[in-house]
């Protein structure tokens, strides 16, 4: 093992990269925060001062001429994902790039451009946590029977026109912000792609985008995904892996608490209410540093990761699907 570190430069004093995903990276052993650039210089040096990292820029381009700097996380809104990927993969950079990776497969298969010797990882950090791992054991075991249905739930309450996420224009909404996370839960557990979607949405008449989506994913062979996403909820999460002889329930599944135990159970239907599923314990861990760890190591030559730019655009032709089957009405088959 290596002591080498790979030192990261972070893009824009976005509130996810200050309160979750930058601390992670600094508890990463591979890994040192460096810069941080902002649009305005100001932001950026107090986002500096308060994390202790060394540089702050005033532009994204000051940041990616930064000859000292390895990585780039980006967090930016979901339209300026694709191209300041590019961009910092041009400047020589590995890119940890936040989901999703763009607003529409199209714009994601620009990444196929970029240069192969650097890193690029749409940063579905859930797949890194012991939990999503522990639970895909168990379906791998076999102890669930023919697993035939994934099942999600994740709502949060969020009318701030001032948010990205309620701007139409740049890729908000609940579809591309949470239901990413069951497309992926559901290509994770089943270990294939859906062949076509149907979606019900409804959308906010003021912003335009899409507050609650449910959603069927037809993965074939009698095999489902189904899942309700939205940003006018009371918030919530919950993710079931349901097979022919048991169903693994994952308590927390999205937003994992960092700094305590985790817990999943298996419930083999001996009672209706699960009071007699078995409860397994996870250790505590924080699944953003989980991710910027196995990310500086496969940037340092210490391995490899199971998932790059061809994973991202699947991932986003399941939403371009979902979205299809809004306009349309019926199943989108779900584009190779």
């Amino acid at each position: 093992m290596t002591d080498r570190k790979i030192r990261w430069g972070v893009l824009s004093t976005a509130n996810i990269g200050l309160t979750k995903v930058i601390p992670a990276i600094m508890k990463s052993p591979h890994s040192q925060v460096v810069a941080i650039a902002s649009r305005s210089v100001a932001n950026a040096r107090a986002a500096a001062d308060r994390l202790g990292i060394e540089r702050a820029y005033g532009s994204y381009e000051e940041l990616l001429a930064d000859p000292e700097v390895d990585a780039i996380y980006n967090p930016l809104p979901n339209h300026l994902h694709v191209p300041m990927t590019l961009a910092a993969n041009a400047a020589g950079k590995h890119v940890l790039c936040e989901k999703p990776i763009a607003i529409t497969a199209d714009e994601a298969i620009q990444l196929r451009g970029a240069r192969q010797d650097r890193l690029i990882l749409e940063a579905f950090m859930v797949r890194f946590h012991r939990q999503w791992q522990r639970a895909l054991e168990i379906v791998a075991s076999g102890e669930l029977g023919e697993v035939r249905v994934v099942r999600a739930l994740f709502t949060y309450f969020n009318d701030d026109p001032a948010n990205v996420r309620n701007q139409a224009g740049i890729g908000g909404g609940g579809i591309l912000d949470i239901g990413c996370y069951p497309v992926t839960a559901g290509r994770y557990f089943f270990g294939a792609e859906p062949q076509r979607v149907v979606s019900l949405v409804e959308r906010d008449q003021t912003f335009g985008t899409d507050r609650l989506a449910s959603v069927i994913a037809d993965f074939g062979a009698g095999r489902q995904l189904v899942f309700t996403v939205s940003t006018q909820l009371v918030p919530g999460q919950s993710l079931e892996i349901v097979g022919t002889k048991g169903r693994v329930e994952i308590v927390i599944p999205f937003n994992a608490p960092a700094n305590a135990p985790t817990a999943i159970l298996i419930d083999k239907g001996e009672s209706f209410d699960g009071a007699l599923a078995r409860r397994e314990i996870l250790p505590r861990s924080d699944q953003y540093t989980d991710m910027a760890e196995a990310f500086a190591l496969a940037a340092l030559g210490q391995g490899g990761l199971p998932w790059g730019v061809e994973d991202a655009i699947r991932s986003m032709r399941v939403l371009d699907a979902i979205t299809e089957s809004e306009r349309s009405g019926g199943w989108v088959k779900v584009a190779d």
